[in-house]
């Protein structure tokens, strides 16, 4: 065995699970795992990708001006202050990479994002879990968490796996109430989906007041881009100064920029995914309801079932693979009784709907 040591912290760090692809002696499978568009990206997107192919011996732009001046006129931001990373994952590991080190805590809630602790623990830091009430972000126990030591605050809104949205007055009040030294990521993965009804810009309007607020977004969600791996976060200038020291240079292919670029002016297409996800979404939870299966409401593209314990839950999710559904298992997010279900199309929808019915039906007989 080798003498080399790696850095305090590494061996410390749980590798990631991702969903589930596959299940054994199913050649068909229907995938809700992974929180993935069922209807793919757009077709300018994937124009610009077969347009971009071409060129692939190029080496891409080191600034991604094309892209960040796009994601800027959308979501009217200054584009000097964004930078774009292989998914908002690398944007969030610039953040603790260049704020967080040896004797540093990290705050992350109780649900939140599992990357989290990893990231916390690649620079060496120390990843500090607080309470959720009802699987809901509670602003008293961050700031409860809060020591001399603490550098970072994650907070996802909307949450994952619990789909569900911390207000923005709340939002606001976190934002007040930490200390300016701390950092505040707002990992908006979801933010595209949040109802049109809810007062929510994903954190925008916080970081322009906030020098301390940084909010993260992805294009592997809404956009349907996962396999492309792009993201991108908005903070003040200084903060995004940093953030491209230590990014490299080359960090995104002409292909992602070309794709990730078309994705985000098709706001047609964008529109069009989030309006099927919200009608499959609600259509879903009143199917569930319906058989004894609760689900808070969802700001997300995706629910959480919950079932009476961990063994039903598990039972549930049996059934479903065994007709190829892939849902996945929260147990390691602190939800054993639950399963996290992407919202798919309509084909999706009902057959998760009725493989859920059909197992209740079963366990009552």
């Amino acid at each position: 065995m080798t003498q080399i040591t790696p850095q305090p912290g590494i061996m410390d760090i749980a590798l990631y699970q991702a969903g589930k692809s596959h299940v054994a002696g199913q050649a068909r499978v229907l995938k809700l795992s992974a929180n993935e568009n069922p209807f793919g990206p757009s077709p300018k997107a994937i124009a610009a990708a077969q347009a971009a192919a071409p060129d692939l011996h190029r080496y891409p732009s080191t600034d991604h001006a094309s892209l960040r001046a796009a994601i800027a006129e959308v979501h009217g931001l200054d584009p000097d202050r964004l930078i774009c990373g292989v998914g908002s994952d690398e944007v969030l590991q610039f953040l603790t990479q260049s704020y967080t080190g040896p004797g540093d805590e990290v705050i992350y809630t109780e649900h939140g994002f599992s990357m989290y602790p990893i990231l916390a623990r690649q620079a060496g830091a120390t990843p500090v879990c607080v309470p959720e009430t009802e699987r809901q972000v509670d602003v008293d126990q961050i700031l409860n968490g809060v020591t001399d030591r603490t550098r970072l605050v994650f907070l996802t809104n909307p949450g994952n796996p619990t789909s569900t949205l911390l207000p923005e007055s709340e939002v606001a009040r976190l934002a007040e109430s930490l200390p300016k030294h701390i950092l505040l990521v707002i990992d908006g993965a979801y933010a595209e989906f949040v109802r049109p009804e809810v007062s929510f810009d994903g954190g925008v309007a916080l970081v322009n007041k906030h020098p301390n607020v940084v909010m993260t977004r992805t294009f592997s969600k809404a956009y349907g881009l996962g396999g492309l791996r792009v993201g991108w976060g908005y903070a003040a200038r200084d903060i995004i100064d940093v953030l491209n020291r230590v990014r490299q240079p080359f960090n995104l292919s002409n292909l992602s920029l070309a794709t990730a670029e078309a994705a985000m002016r098709d706001r047609e297409y964008l529109t069009f995914c989030v309006a099927e996800n919200a009608k499959w979404r609600d259509w879903l939870v009143t199917e569930l309801a319906a058989v004894g299966v609760p689900c808070d409401q969802s700001q997300t593209n995706f629910i959480l079932a919950r079932f009476a314990d961990q063994d039903e839950a598990e039972a549930c999710d049996a059934l479903l693979q065994s007709r190829g559904i892939i849902v996945r298992k929260v147990a390691g997010y602190g939800i054993p009784e639950a399963l996290r279900i992407t919202v798919g199309d309509e084909e999706g929808s009902r057959a998760v709907a009725a493989g859920i019915k059909d197992f209740k039906e079963g366990a009552r007989a």
